[in-house]
C-alpha cells in the first residue's frame, strides 16, 4: 500500500509529506525539519530576511524548531533559548505553563529555566517554532515570557497551517492546510 502524501513546494524545494491523522477528521501533512539540512538553511534564510532589527534573543519550544532557531540565531549574530518540555535537574525555580498541541494526545508542560530568564531581563526577543496550527504552542511560551522581563518583538515560523490560528502577528514564509473529512 502506497502512503498518502501532501506535495510541499517551499522556497524553491519540494517535499512529499505524509499524511497523518491527528484527530477525528482532521489530517495533517506531516511537516518536520529535524534532519533535512537544506530545508532548515533555507527556511532559517528567508525567515532571518524578515525579523525585525534589534532583537537579543530567539526563543523557541523543544524540540523540533531548535535546528531553525539556531540557523537564524547564526544568521543574526544573537543566541538562543530552548523552552524545554520538562523539568531538568539543572533547573532552579523553572518557569512552567501547560500546552496543548494538535499533534500531541496529552497536554505537555513547557519549562524555562530561571538561568534563562536572567539572560532576556528586558532584552527584545522573537519567539520561533517550525509550524503554527492553533498557536498553542506560541501561546504557552508566550505565558512563560510574560513572566519574565522581556519583550517579545516578532514570532516567526515558516508555514502557518490553517489549524485556526490567523497569523496576523506571525512573521510566516506560507500556508499549509490542514485536512478535515
Amino acid at each position: 500500500m502506497t502512503e498518502k502524501t501532501y506535495e510541499l513546494r517551499l522556497l524553491g524545494l519540494t517535499r512529499q509529506l505524509p499524511l497523518r491523522r491527528v484527530a477525528d477528521h482532521v489530517t495533517v501533512a506531516s511537516f518536520v525539519m529535524l534532519g533535512d539540512t537544506e530545508l532548515v538553511e533555507t527556511c532559517a534564510e528567508e525567515l532571518a530576511k524578515r525579523l525585525p532589527e534589534g532583537i537579543d534573543y530567539l526563543v523557541c519550544p523543544e524540540a523540533k524548531a531548535i535546528p531553525l532557531t539556531h540557523a537564524i540565531a547564526r544568521r543574526l549574530g544573537i543566541d538562543y533559548i530552548v523552552i524545554r518540555k520538562t523539568v531538568k535537574a539543572y533547573m532552579e525555580n523553572p518557569l512552567i505553563a501547560d500546552v496543548m498541541s494538535i499533534t500531541t494526545a496529552a497536554p505537555q508542560h513547557l519549562v524555562m529555566d530561571s538561568a534563562d530568564v536572567q539572560k532576556i531581563y528586558h532584552k527584545k526577543v522573537a519567539i520561533i517554532d517550525d509550524v503554527v496550527s492553533t498557536g498553542g504552542s506560541l501561546r504557552a511560551v508566550e505565558n512563560i515570557l510574560a513572566k519574565t522581563a522581556c519583550t517579545v518583538v516578532a514570532k516567526a515560523a515558516p508555514l502557518l497551517e490553517e489549524g485556526g490560528y490567523d497569523g496576523k502577528d506571525l512573521i510566516y514564509i506560507q500556508r499549509h492546510p490542514v485536512f478535515t473529512d
